[in-house]
């Protein structure tokens, strides 16, 4: 959605709907689930500059991404466009923002208590990258709607996560909390698959080819994870640090109750 639409390009508006559904749907899910714990009182705007830097990149980013969708609803193509191009810019911010705030995080606290810290940090980091790889892939696909569109929702979808887990009862889910907060994620590119399945007949290849990435990059995070080498460089990033004060493997504090 970074350019003017090609006009040989037939996009039906029932389509377009949906897509711009799923971009509020996948929206609500990340706002919303920052905004139930911090009313409940579980977060605080007493943290470090980094997370507020990460904060209002990726907040930046949800706003871009439901424009994108807002002018191609509207037939807005060139200032469609122009949100494509502010895109292009944006993710490398999201890339370098996100990477600086998962090693503060695991440095700071080592993740989520219900979260495995090599987990965490491994697949974290991968998957925002997988994300930046597959929504680079969607803009460099641009004149060809199809592959654009489901692209984009596969690599938005990466980011429903922090959302979602703060949604679920992941203290509940331990030891396999990271995993289901992962896998509730793809349910949106699954929903994508079925519409398609519906309207056409078919499954278009680009939720194949997304999908299929984000899953193969979530198993080889997890891989790395748990190998020598990747605890190895988990524990030097943890090092002399409150992070490396926590158990490694995901666990519930004293007294806890949800």
């Amino acid at each position: 959605m970074a350019t003017i639409h090609p006009p040989h390009v037939t996009a039906p508006r029932e389509q377009t709907r949906f897509f711009f559904v799923m971009a509020l749907v996948m929206a609500l899910v990340i706002v919303g689930g920052f905004t139930l714990q911090l009313a409940m009182g579980r977060s605080s705007f007493a943290v470090p500059a980094a997370y507020h830097l990460h904060a209002a990149v990726f907040m930046g980013w949800i706003g871009i991404y439901l424009a994108q969708h807002v002018t191609a609803l509207r037939g807005q193509w060139a200032l469609h466009a122009g949100f494509g191009r502010i895109a292009y810019l944006w993710i490398p911010l999201m890339l370098v923002f996100g990477s600086v705030l998962m090693v503060v995080v695991a440095r700071r606290t080592g993740g989520p208590f219900f979260f495995h810290v090599s987990e965490f940090l491994w697949s974290n980091m991968m998957l925002l990258w997988c994300f930046g790889g597959l929504a680079f892939w969607a803009l460099r696909r641009r004149r060809y709607t199809g592959w654009h569109r489901r692209l984009m929702l596969c690599a938005m979808a990466i980011l429903t996560g922090p959302g979602l887990g703060r949604i679920l009862p992941l203290p509940l889910m331990i030891p396999h909390a990271w995993t289901i907060t992962t896998l509730a994620t793809m349910v949106f590119p699954v929903i994508g698959m079925i519409a398609d399945k519906r309207a056409t007949g078919r499954v278009h290849p680009a939720y194949l080819w997304g999908l299929g990435i984000y899953a193969a990059v979530f198993v080889l995070s997890l891989l790395l994870a748990h190998s020598e080498p990747g605890m190895a460089i988990t524990r030097s990033v943890i090092a002399d640090t409150p992070g490396e004060l926590r158990p490694m493997e995901a666990f519930l504090p004293p007294g806890f109750t949800m």
